[in-house]
């Protein structure tokens, strides 16, 4: 089989090209995409070259972990069938490309186990799963506590905010700097950092990724208050340790979503109590994933970039 996908042949050498995958087997779907996002966290270091390096990277790659899409091959030992509607975190089924994160693809085969069946009313926003579950993962579970305040305005952010007021937890205060992101909260606040007067949070979650802000934090903090690192740095933390040891601050970090997160998202979904409207601010044909890449990456105004598969091959 082969199938058009998104090719990073090295930092900002990308374009759309044929690559010959894998046959399934007896445990695994073959998916056709709809939709698949453009992550402006990881993917953006694989497409500057900016990544650290770490075991399972490489040029070329098929980048790309969000994918929504229909079930048109389903193993003889799977649950799923032929017209399923699915979320798939990305694949590792090319020959000639590594699979990292592989999503990116008219066509991928993955192992069913991977695969989170989805409501089709959620059409695009359903490649957006990852996101809500990567959020859900860093507030819910034992020793976890809600955010106060939520450090940036962008899709991340604001799925954190969501699912604190999801799971009834008192509406957060959430930083933005960017004009363009202020607008779009439901039902907290968004302020400029300059205009906030509290200095007494007791959990503050980051997710703008931007490790300089670490001292600001803990100066906003209570006694025994908590950073929760939830964006992605690719360089090295450190703060001020003399401010930290006064308020005897805390550091978590945020780890990738478990499969578990996927389905308690999906039911929150599925209940009406999270929306994913909203999010999505672009959408371009996958045969123009150059510029949709470049303006996912350089583009203030673009919350989320999602590439749209029909009519590919």
């Amino acid at each position: 089989m082969q199938t058009s996908a998104v090719l990073l042949k090295g930092p900002k050498d990308l374009s759309l090209a044929m690559l010959d995958i894998a046959e399934p087997g007896d445990g695994d779907l073959v998916v056709e995409t709809q939709y698949s996002g453009i992550s402006s966290g990881t993917e953006k270091l694989f497409w500057s070259g900016e990544m650290p390096s770490f075991p399972g990277m490489g040029y070329p790659l098929v980048p790309g972990y969000e994918v929504a899409g229909e079930v048109v091959h389903a193993g003889r030992e799977t649950e799923f069938k032929s017209g399923d509607f699915v979320f798939v975190p990305g694949a590792d089924c090319y020959h000639g490309a590594y699979g990292l994160f592989g999503g990116a693809a008219r066509r991928i085969v993955t192992n069913a186990a991977r695969v989170t069946s989805i409501d089709r009313t959620l059409g695009a926003d359903g490649a957006l799963l990852a996101l809500a579950a990567t959020a859900h993962h860093a507030i819910i579970g034992h020793g976890k506590s809600a955010p106060d305040l939520i450090v940036g305005h962008g899709v991340l952010g604001r799925l954190l905010a969501r699912i604190t007021l999801a799971n009834g937890a008192p509406p957060p205060v959430v930083w933005e700097i960017e004009p363009r992101r202020v607008s779009g909260a439901m039902g907290y606040d968004v302020v400029a950092p300059d205009d906030d007067p509290c200095f007494d949070y007791r959990t503050i979650y980051d997710a703008s990724g931007d490790g300089d802000l670490l001292n600001d934090l803990v100066g906003r903090l209570q006694r025994g208050g908590e950073v929760v690192l939830a964006g992605f740095y690719s360089s090295p933390l450190s703060f001020a340790f003399p401010p930290a040891f006064m308020k005897e601050a805390r550091f978590r970090v945020a780890a990738e979503w478990q499969p578990e997160d996927l389905r308690s998202v999906r039911d929150l979904l599925n209940e009406n109590v999270l929306s994913l409207t909203g999010l999505i601010t672009h959408e371009m044909p996958a045969d123009q994933a150059a510029q949709a890449y470049e303006t996912a990456f350089s583009d203030s105004s673009c919350l989320k970039m999602i590439l749209n598969w029909e009519g590919k091959s």
